[in-house]
């Protein structure tokens, strides 16, 4: 009887710890190769602007260059459990505004429906078939001057992040 009350408080005890143990009883940490998923609150000037809530842990695997630089620079040597807030400037992020990706377009290029008005988003359709979101800058008599750049870029983002697994 004894023994069935110890294994269980073992169980109990040990068992949240099991997940995030490799075969040689070491934590598992996040290093280069290793699928990560975690969640995440993204927040720029104080507002959420994206968040995992809704959809459930992003995945990724780390050291693949498939989130932005930053972010995957601190949380390299975390483990399962954790949670951190980070900050990330724009050069370790979306980089700053490049002035070389505005373009002054005529009215006429966008399609009848839009009534152009700075801040209205796009999508662009480049050569290659990719889509871009632009923004509108700027409009004028007979122009409208586009924004390529990221909408994030220049800014400094606010991550608050919890590693959900590690394998």
């Amino acid at each position: 009887m004894n023994y069935l009350i110890v294994s269980t408080c073992a169980i109990l005890f040990f068992g949240s710890v099991v997940t995030d143990v490799k075969a040689g009883g070491k934590k598992m940490v996040i290093e280069k190769g290793r699928k990560v998923s975690f969640d995440y609150t993204l927040k720029v000037d104080g507002k959420v602007v994206d968040s995992s809530k809704e959809r459930g842990p992003l995945q990724y695997i780390q050291g693949e260059g498939k989130i932005i630089k930053g972010l995957s620079k601190r949380m390299e040597g975390l483990t399962i459990g954790e949670e951190r807030d980070f900050s990330i400037p724009p050069e370790e992020a979306y980089g700053e505004v490049n002035p070389q990706a505005f373009y002054e377009i005529p009215k006429e290029s966008l399609p009848k429906e839009i009534i152009p008005k700075p801040g209205t988003m796009l999508q662009m359709r480049t050569p290659d078939g990719h889509i871009l979101p632009v923004r509108i800058s700027q409009v004028k008599d007979k122009s409208v001057v586009l924004d390529l750049n990221h909408p994030l870029a220049g800014k400094t983002l606010q991550f608050h992040i919890k590693i959900v697994d590690i394998q």
